[in-house]
């Protein structure tokens, strides 16, 4: 029974890891901020069996000692300390018809949903050898990643290149699981499977040191395809902040694997050699038409005339810097955990609202319940849980950077390739976060799993 069970929840985790990108359709409403996402309900569903499970041997394996968790056990009670600190704020606070005690459970939820994922996915990687389990999760964002680049080409082919007789064809993905075709035809962009680009560009941050691994653990000639599609995909999902990302993140990687592996100049040298091959044949079809992409797209990387013109890069911008406003009058303890919304509304600068719908029909529109977003882990932090908050948590990514640094050093042969991966991954995350102010980035979870996973290895056999 129990064996049955491991496999049970092992295979709907690896159907979840598969479904990440799956967020397009119109989602379960009681799931808030997951309510899109198609992988929360395999996760939920892995978490139910792994949990009867646990009913049977009476106890759950959770490393409590490992400094990833004890920082996360640290981080979790500072949200409850903090908000309590602030509970007299938090009881009057009301907004966009939430009061600031739900807007605070709402949160932690959310987090308790990300943080139930990384306890799901230690207690199954546990289960397996380091090697085995990476090859099991490579395989699982491999195959996702086959069926997002098949619905791209559609789309990129219809979007960008105005084959409009694919059309028919395209709506043919509709009756996949939580996916829903739309098109972007005013700026060109795609987000395949997921509901915006934005969230594609998350998707392929994730996978990105993933793919690249089969550059170096690859005996195929076929190895350099899928880094290359990652590419293509960030390119035309036009998302600047996946552009820079994952160009960092492969530079990082160029810069390892060329200290690391003896072979690796050859390596390079031939995919270097297939991407402009293919760019080349692309250009000789297509070649007006890419230019004019290429041009629209370097644009786009123009920051200073982007936020002058653009209304999302100034209200990004805006309420990134009325975060710090909060900090600045809250520095130690912050305003509570979930609470920058509610403190935000009558702080944002004239240049930030003035002339600019999204405040008007969305950020501060009673009748529009969704809150604002706070488009950046650090700042919102920051506003929320103060100098110590952020503190804990930078302290988080510290360690995290250092063991993935330190696993690079003393592991060999294919045991190397995973702390790779996973320190390129973070990489990724990390600097995404300066876009993003959730916890809802899967991809963190299951890597930080893996790397709880490899230092218990680790202590295990050192001891």
């Amino acid at each position: 029974m129990r064996v049955n069970l491991k496999q049970t929840y092992t295979l709907f985790f690896l159907i979840g890891v598969f479904f990440i990108p799956f967020n397009s359709y119109q989602g379960v409403s009681f799931l808030g901020e997951y309510r899109k996402d198609g992988a929360i309900l395999f996760f939920l569903i892995s978490f139910l069996f792994f949990f009867i499970d646990v009913g049977f041997k009476n106890k759950i394996m959770l490393p409590v000692k490992n400094v990833f968790i004890q920082f996360l056990i640290l981080f979790v009670v500072w949200l409850f300390f903090s908000t309590l600190l602030n509970s007299p704020s938090v009881i009057e606070n009301y907004m966009k018809q939430t009061s600031g005690i739900s807007r605070f459970i709402r949160q932690l939820v959310a987090l308790s949903l990300a943080l139930i994922l990384c306890i799901t996915a230690y207690n199954i990687f546990r289960n397996f050898s380091p090697k085995k389990i990476f090859l099991k999760l490579r395989k699982a964002f491999l195959y996702s990643f086959y069926f997002v680049i098949i619905y791209s080409f559609f789309e990129i082919l219809i979007v960008v290149f105005n084959v409009y007789s694919l059309k028919s064809v395209f709506l043919l993905f509709d009756y996949f699981p939580f996916t829903e075709t739309s098109f972007d035809f005013k700026f060109g962009r795609i987000s395949s499977v997921s509901y915006e680009p934005p969230f594609l560009a998350i998707y392929l941050i994730t996978i990105a040191a993933w793919m690249f691994s089969y550059i170096l653990t690859s005996k195929r000639k076929l190895k350099y395809l899928p880094s290359l599609f990652v590419f293509i995909l960030t390119f035309f999902s036009g998302s600047r902040t996946a552009l820079i990302v994952i160009l960092l993140q492969f530079l990082v990687f160029i810069w390892i694997a060329f200290f690391s592996y003896k072979k690796f100049n050859k390596i390079i040298q031939n995919f270097l050699i297939l991407s402009f091959t293919l760019l080349l044949l692309v250009f000789v079809f297509k070649g007006e038409k890419i230019v004019d992409v290429i041009e629209d797209k370097i644009e786009t990387l123009n920051f200073k005339k982007n936020l002058g013109k653009s209304i999302s890069n100034r209200s990004r911008f805006g309420i990134q810097y009325t975060s710090l406003l909060i900090f600045a009058e809250n520095p130690f303890f912050g305003v509570g955990f979930g609470q920058q919304g509610f403190h935000a509304k009558d702080k944002y600068p004239e240049w930030v609202t003035k002339n600019n719908y999204e405040f008007d029909l969305f950020y501060l529109n009673e009748n529009d319940t969704s809150f604002p977003p706070g488009f950046n882990i650090y700042t919102r932090l920051l506003a929320e849980t103060g100098a110590v908050g952020i503190l804990i948590f930078l302290l988080l990514l510290f360690f995290i950077f250092y063991q993935c640094h330190k696993l690079i050093k003393i592991k060999e042969g294919f045991d190397k390739i995973i702390p790779i991966v996973l320190l390129i991954s973070f990489i990724g995350f990390s600097v995404n976060w300066l876009q993003f102010d959730s916890f809802r980035v899967y991809g963190f979870w299951i890597c930080l799993a893996l790397l709880i996973q490899q230092t218990q290895k680790k202590s295990i056999k050192n001891g």
